[in-house]
């Protein structure tokens, strides 16, 4: 059976994280791993996550969870460390206050991606789906902006992230070796799909769209929060794949898109 591993990285999240918990434990699909990596938080957030492990372990339906709590250097470091723990065949990291729109969110994955009837050497390195924004209680606002393209690939990302981190499932095996870079800040994620998409092309391997909304993002983060400061790491990253030149022409593009879609 195919195994998806779920990290959840939490640091003071006890206001957002009962609904992730709450939207993993409820799949239907049975081979799930569920990684919770918490940055030695004071509040309840590990209350909250001690006790939803001990429901799931009494419960049976196969779901492993498992917990870890210390410091990191922040968030990608984190995210770092539920990359090597992970021991599924797919990695999808889902943060306290995001959540899967449906029971059978996972389930769908991996009947419409057909992961069933493929060999294991010849899995899609990536699988993804659309998004749709949620507000910080979790009620439904709008799709994302940004939809995937009906074939994605690394050069895709030129015309922004397209698929964010929530919606991208990354083969284990390979997102592996490809780790995030904590020298960035904000966009450490976008880098990061990237290099797993040109490592996908470079093996022969195929990246496969579900054609579902497999992830509920929510609006604020991080990045939100710094979003002049983000801007200009995402365009250092994305000069360092595409080059300077079409970078800046695709980001004056940018500016006119906004300005449409604000009108």
């Amino acid at each position: 059976m195919i195994r998806f591993t779920v990290v959840t990285i939490t640091y003071q999240a006890e206001a957002v994280l009962q609904r992730t918990l709450d939207s993993v434990a409820c799949q239907t699909y049975p081979g799930i791993e569920h990684l919770i990596v918490d940055g030695a938080s004071k509040d309840g957030t590990l209350l909250l996550a001690e006790r939803y492990k001990a429901q799931s372990d009494a419960s049976g339906n196969g779901h492993q969870v498992i917990i870890k709590s210390e410091p990191d250097r922040g968030i990608y470091d984190a995210m770092n460390k539920g990359l090597t723990q992970a021991s599924g065949d797919y990695i999808v990291y889902m943060n306290a206050g995001d959540s899967f729109p449906q029971a059978d969110t996972l389930e769908q994955i991996f009947h419409r991606c057909r992961l069933g009837e493929r060999p294991a050497d010849e899995l899609p390195g990536v699988l993804y789906g659309n998004t749709d924004v949620v507000d910080n209680d979790g009620r439904y606002l709008h799709p994302r902006r940004l939809q995937p393209p009906e074939r994605l690939t690394w050069r895709s990302f030129r015309q922004g992230m397209l698929v964010c981190h929530q919606a991208f499932y990354a083969r284990v095996d390979i997102a592996k070796n490809v780790q995030f870079d904590t020298h960035y800040r904000f966009s450490a994620d976008v880098d990061w799909c990237i290099r797993v998409m040109k490592e996908t092309e470079r093996l022969g391997l195929s990246l496969s769209n579900a054609h579902l909304v497999v992830a509920n993002y929510t609006e604020e983060g991080t990045t939100t929060q710094n979003h002049r400061a983000s801007l200009l790491e995402r365009y250092r990253v994305m000069a360092s794949h595409y080059g300077h030149v079409q970078t800046f022409l695709l980001h004056c593009w940018f500016v006119v898109r906004a300005f449409i879609y604000k009108g």
